[in-house]
């Protein structure tokens, strides 16, 4: 890598650089317990000297992206992209921005990726492909569309709806949801950042499926989205009056994401999963939630369910399972790198109701491929993510 930061691979005890790490509070220092992979830096820790494009920068997406690498140590954006504002200032385009020092917006057509390390791409699945597939070999780079989160090249063409392009990198993409497939990311060039939905159902079930504690038949989900979710494109059934002082449910068994959360699950099962998915659409700008009913296995309880999912995430700083009875509400990880999970018993017996929450433009996009794309660098992958919820 070119940058001036003088880059050390090491081992401590701790999630980040904190002038709280050896503070002696005990709440900090539980946090901080996983060894992790840190930076040992020159003077210059703060001279954002890896550079890093972003493709697609206006939309949700994109703006998230520069909220958090605005506080970044590491990364400085020196290109971004919007065809359609191409010529234009991110503050004319976002005006919350305006005091941002960063370059005009240009064409993909008209990118320079000379200076870049690195790019993260939020653009549209379908015209995603063949944009990375031209792109220079030695970038890392951070896909946030659906193009490359299936491994099955005949799945995309079923689900999305025309043949997949760049087939030799389909194989080389690695998925990208963190937590579970931290060490392949380390190593990954090119990472397929999850979708939203599944971040929020597969958190939870996957670490309980790897230890068999509930069945592979009889998964009900039901997830509720923001309106943030859809994309900024002004579309007619996101329009105020359509979707205020209302709720409703769409892509009722075909939505996009149900491969890969079939994908996802089956690798942690060694078997085929099916589920039941259905998502919904609520009257709010940004949340998440998934409600989740399974059938445990013989012999398992409610209390083994969450135990294991306590001490999978222990050490982990973004996913927290939450105390005994206290429903996760998404306004707790507003704004956040969050995930709230909690399980809570069915009144069938056998039966538990599993709940998630996310920011579904952070961890379930823009946070977790910062969060990527960090580990990818050789950072702390909580750089630049360690901020607290937005409330009220």
């Amino acid at each position: 890598m070119n940058s001036m930061v003088a880059l050390r691979s090491v081992f401590m005890d701790g999630g980040c650089f904190s002038r709280f790490q050896d503070s002696g509070n005990p709440k900090l220092m539980k946090a901080r317990k996983r060894p992790v992979r840190v930076l040992a830096v020159s003077s210059q820790k703060a001279d954002k000297s890896i550079k890093v494009g972003i493709l697609g920068a206006s939309g949700y997406t994109g703006v998230e992206l520069i909220r958090f690498i605005a506080n970044h140590p590491y990364f400085g954006i020196s290109l971004m992209t919007a065809d359609r504002k191409a010529g234009q200032s991110i503050g004319s385009v976002f005006p919350h921005l305006i005091t941002q020092d960063l370059p005009d917006l240009v064409a993909v057509k008209d990118a320079d990726f000379s200076s870049v390390e690195a790019v993260f791409c939020c653009l549209p699945h379908g015209t995603t492909q063949e944009i990375i597939k031209g792109l220079p070999t030695r970038l890392k780079i951070v896909d946030l569309s659906a193009d490359f989160r299936l491994r099955d090249i005949n799945d995309y063409a079923e689900w999305y709806g025309q043949p997949h392009k760049a087939n030799d990198l389909q194989t080389e993409a690695v998925y990208g949801l963190t937590e579970i497939y931290r060490n392949t990311i380390q190593s990954a060039r090119l990472v397929a950042n999850p979708g939203c939905y599944p971040t929020t159902i597969l958190l939870p079930l996957v670490p309980l499926l790897k230890a068999s504690l509930i069945a592979t038949q009889d998964i009900l989900i039901v997830s509720n989205s923001g309106v943030s979710g859809a994309g900024r494109s002004a579309k007619e059934a996101n329009l105020y009056t359509e979707v205020s002082e209302g709720i409703f449910s769409y892509g009722i068994t075909r939505h996009r994401h149900v491969p890969e959360i079939e994908q996802e699950l089956s690798n942690a099962a060694n078997s085929k999963v099916t589920v039941s998915f259905t998502p919904t659409l609520m009257p709010m700008s940004r949340g998440m939630q998934s409600t989740i009913n399974v059938q445990m296995a013989p012999g398992v309880s409610v209390e083994d369910l969450k135990q294991h999912l306590k001490g999978f995430y222990e050490k982990e700083e973004f996913v927290v399972v939450l105390p005994d009875g206290q429903a996760p509400h998404t306004k707790y990880v507003q704004g956040s790198n969050g995930c709230h999970i909690n399980v809570f018993p069915d009144r069938i017996p056998g039966r538990a109701i599993i709940i998630s929450v996310i920011d579904n433009l952070v961890k379930g996009a823009s946070g977790q491929a910062l969060q990527n794309l960090n580990l990818m660098m050789g950072i702390p992958e909580n750089t630049g993510l360690s901020c607290m919820p937005l409330f009220p």
